[in-house]
């Protein structure tokens, strides 16, 4: 009987440590590996859709400022006819291609008549033709508001890709906790599941031995109180891990915004330490050096910078006079008689604030932006740089603190055995083993809390690279 209390309880010993390394699973289970979880979080979720939109709606406003260069064509035409006499009938008609340095080429038709016509607004019976152009001589010439909005528009396409791989790294990170949270609730669950089965067992095999009168009554109590203290330990896992499953869920979804549940026979992939660097495209970043230069915060940072120096050109134009020129070449359609080059219509516009404390103050509010912003970049490259290196350490640091929990594992489970052994030949007592089985769970459940750590820390590596790719 000694034998027989022998073998079942090193049978639900090394029941757990072959579930932790076994490769084969369960007809009954399908493991869901981290980087199949990813690609469904990536190709689907909500939050990731809505980061591509903003590169969308940038490439609409950008496709909005190049309008403002899209030819123009215009017709205006009015009439007034009132007790059989044609007051007036006027038309008139352009076409406008604006040109990048502010410069505007028109060329018109008009006809207009009629008794009581502004004599300004006279043209020959067969009408006026127009070929005309439009310059600023100061303000406005080598940058205008159309010019800005263009040049602001391809910079915002630049900004919404970078915030655009912010934001889809965030919602990356979120999933990988809620992955890693599964999965170290899942182990949790494993291992109370299997020594309670043990704790079941060893009371089984106490109750017979004391019946034989070879182990007092008391060491029944004792081993139920074990068995109690597993069954509430299980429990408690088990609630963890449906609330684990239920939040993982969150990130689950399909074509269509259709969300999915996690079903029961689905688990988590067991050997994760090796190949979360792979999944995540950290590999050589833990071993080498990180270049910033392509980091999605810097290029943002650094977009907003070439936003702010595109507004500070715009404010510095300003301080410059308006002086807009027009010419337009006046010539009859088919007309009796040559065209004259006399016959043309110029104008200028002229337009100068003496002071100028409105748009020097505006310049001055520009170039501040444009300091703080710079200053914010700087500090991001310290930061980043340091975040990295110190994240660097703690994986190099919590991978050797793995190799040495997993032989401290090994060793109590030696231990462990050791006393069950002693136990049969009378040498021990159910509280000694009890003490050597719980040293045992207490470093398996701080083994699993550490792989936990390990994978969490990897992911912050990966949302400090930002490079969801």
């Amino acid at each position: 009987m000694k034998y027989f209390f022998l073998i079942l309880t090193l049978f639900g010993i090394n029941g757990f440590s072959q579930n932790r390394t076994s490769t084969e699973l369960p007809a009954n289970l399908k493991e869901m590996s981290y980087n199949e979880y990813l690609g469904y979080v990536k190709k689907y979720h909500p939050l990731v859709k809505n980061a591509n939109l903003e590169i969308s709606k940038a490439q609409a406003n950008l496709m909005m400022a190049r309008g403002g260069f899209d030819p123009k064509l215009e017709l205006d035409f009015n009439k007034k006819q009132f007790q059989g006499t044609e007051y007036y009938s006027i038309l008139n008609s352009s076409f406008k291609i604006p040109t990048w340095y502010g410069i505007d080429i028109k060329a018109g038709f008009d006809d207009n008549e009629g008794k009581y016509l502004d004599p300004q607004n006279k043209t020959p019976s067969n009408g006026l033709t127009s070929l005309g152009i439009s310059v600023p001589l100061a303000q406005g010439l080598l940058i205008n508001q159309r010019m800005g909005d263009l040049q602001k528009a391809k910079i915002q396409v630049k900004l919404s890709q970078a915030e655009q791989k912010l934001e889809a790294i965030a919602v990356l990170y979120d999933a990988s906790i809620a992955y890693f949270n599964w999965k170290k609730n899942y182990e949790e669950y494993m291992l109370y599941e299997n020594y309670s089965l043990n704790a079941q067992k060893r009371y089984e095999g106490i109750e017979s031995l004391i019946k034989q009168g070879d182990k007092p009554a008391i060491d029944s109590i004792e081993a139920g109180i074990v068995v109690k203290n597993r069954l509430l330990a299980l429990e408690d896992s088990k609630l963890k891990l449906t609330k684990a499953k239920l939040e993982l869920s969150n990130f689950l979804w399909l074509e269509n915004n259709i969300p999915l549940e996690l079903a029961d026979v689905i688990i988590p992939e067991k050997k994760l330490d090796q190949t979360i660097h792979e999944t995540l495209n950290i590999s050589d970043l833990v071993n080498q050096e990180f270049s910033l230069t392509n980091h999605p915060k810097i290029e943002a940072l650094q977009s907003k910078i070439d936003l702010l120096t595109v507004e500070k050109k715009m404010k510095t134009n300003m301080l410059l006079p308006k002086i807009d020129v027009g010419y337009s070449y006046l010539a009859q359609p088919n007309p009796t008689k040559p065209n004259s080059s006399d016959n043309y219509k110029v104008g200028v516009d002229f337009y100068f604030p003496l002071f100028l404390r409105k748009e020097r103050g505006s310049l001055k509010l520009a170039q501040y932006k444009i300091q703080e912003t710079e200053f914010t970049r700087d500090l991001e490259k310290v930061q980043l740089t340091n975040k990295i290196s110190a994240q660097k350490v703690e994986i190099q640091s919590l991978s050797k603190q793995q190799k040495l929990i997993n032989k401290l594992v090994n060793d109590y489970s030696t231990m462990l055995q050791s006393e069950e052994r002693l136990f049969t030949l009378g040498e021990s007592s159910l509280f000694l083993i009890n003490t050597r089985e719980n040293s045992l769970v207490t470093s398996q459940l701080s083994q699993i809390a550490l792989d936990n750590r390990f994978y969490i820390s990897n992911s912050e590596l990966y949302k400090i690279m930002a490079n969801p790719n």
